[in-house]
């Protein structure tokens, strides 16, 4: 592999759509399948951890918390780390990510591991999680160019992630029945250090795009330009704020079983019907719209994407949930059109941090609309959460989709954005 080529990759977009050419990519190949495992590690880590620490502890709170830790460390690793994946060679920062996690990994499959440290371990694995996935996604500009190949890349790794909530679960309960929770988090270890060596093997190596001064204040000086961007800001809001709304049926779809008087086979399907939507909507905008298109179809998903939950109040039945779960799953296409805007609006010694302050903000903001929404659910009838969600949601989704068209480049692609516009701050980063 050689080590002198250590710029930008550059691609012709193709004419056709489709992912066909995204694959021919020698190094996306690489990263996708990296992907793919570390997810898989991830995914199968937070069951069998649940599972570890119930058996140790029998306490329901505390194996829950598993799953909140998820979330929570995200905000502290996405805005004091993420200089980290802007001043340092984004190959050495993924493959040291990976390492980090199988040590992690590794640490909590020994038996002597008490309840305290596997927590503390998994807060560990959160907070890298965000630095991992902004280098990556920052690394995907340089092996597939900024244009339609990286949205194309982008929206095939968020298949991927979709996919594993419909699999991965699956999966690690059926590992579960052969092996120990311990067990499995060594085929955790496993799955990162496979990553690692694909990412060390299948990419090239690249020079930092920028760094200097303490780790902690240039990362708090990139989300400040970040944020204080108006357009930038704008599209991040965009990309974070419905998804914090359309969280809520999939975090009330057992109490909504429960209120329907519904088996568990329902409470599987109501978890499954989003996820199926989002992936048949990325699919469907990746290989059969053309760039212009996805451009098009941005705002108007992204405004009236949430309507279909209007539906829940009306007490339909449950086929009509399963459709509207579909629907609004599959609004969720909007993206790979606003891809192409944020990465077109972000300079490139600033686009690391932008990408991690972008992972750790969506990851938080879904973590935030899962609490309020069982918050709601307390006082109210889930279809009545559910549909109040579907309002209040469509609202500011509505707003932002206006703040965006005002910040320039609404229905442009490419180079045609003024990423100047409505700017607050200098983003050259000097």
């Amino acid at each position: 592999m050689p080590e002198e080529n250590k710029g930008t990759t550059t691609l012709p977009t193709p004419e056709k759509t489709g992912y066909g050419p995204v694959f021919a990519v020698r190094e996306f190949r690489a990263v996708f399948l990296a992907h793919a495992l570390s997810l898989l590690g991830v995914v199968v880590s937070e069951i069998a951890l649940t599972v570890l620490v119930y058996e140790l502890t029998g306490s329901p709170l505390l194996s829950a918390l598993v799953f909140a830790l998820g979330f929570l460390p995200y905000l502290v690793g996405g805005t004091l780390l993420s200089g980290v994946a802007d001043r340092f060679a984004p190959r050495r920062v993924l493959v040291v990510c990976d390492l980090v996690c199988a040590g992690c990994a590794a640490l909590m499959a020994l038996p002597a591991t008490p309840v305290a440290a596997l927590l503390v371990l998994r807060c560990v694995i959160a907070a890298v999680s965000p630095v991992f996935s902004g280098t990556r996604m920052a690394t995907l500009t340089d092996i597939l160019g900024d244009g339609d190949l990286f949205v194309l890349g982008r929206s095939l790794l968020r298949i991927v992630s979709q996919s594993a909530v419909l699999v991965g679960f699956g999966l690690g309960g059926v590992l579960l029945t052969v092996v120990s929770p311990r067990g499995a988090l060594a085929v955790t270890l496993g799955t990162f250090l496979a990553s690692a060596l694909l990412l060390r093997l299948g990419t090239r190596r690249r020079p930092a795009r920028s760094g200097g001064g303490a780790l902690v204040r240039y990362s708090l000086s990139g989300a400040r330009q970040v944020l204080g961007n108006r357009r930038i800001r704008a599209l991040l809001l965009l990309l974070w704020v419905p998804p914090m709304f359309v969280v809520a049926p999939e975090a009330l779809a057992a109490a909504y079983a429960d209120e329907a008087g519904v088996g568990t086979v329902w409470i599987g399907l109501l978890m499954c019907a989003m996820p199926v939507g989002t992936i048949a909507g990325e699919l469907y905008a990746g290989a059969a719209l053309s760039p212009a298109a996805r451009s098009r179809i941005v705002l108007p998903l992204a405004g009236g994407g949430l309507l279909p939950l209007l539906l829940y109040p009306l007490h339909p039945g449950l086929g009509w949930i399963l459709l509207v779960l579909v629907l609004a799953g599959s609004a969720g296409a909007y993206t790979l059109g606003l891809d192409r805007w944020f990465v077109d609006a972000v300079p490139g010694e600033l686009r690391g941090r932008a990408m991690t302050v972008h992972t750790a903000g969506l990851m938080t903001i879904q973590g935030v609309g899962v609490a309020l929404a069982g918050a709601a659910a307390e006082f109210w009838a889930v279809s009545t959460v559910v549909g109040g969600v579907g309002v209040l949601g469509t609202v500011c989704c509505v707003l932002l989709a206006a703040e965006v068209r005002r910040t320039g480049g609404a229905g442009l692609t490419g180079p045609d954005i003024d990423t100047r516009d409505g700017a607050d701050h200098d983003m050259t980063g000097r």
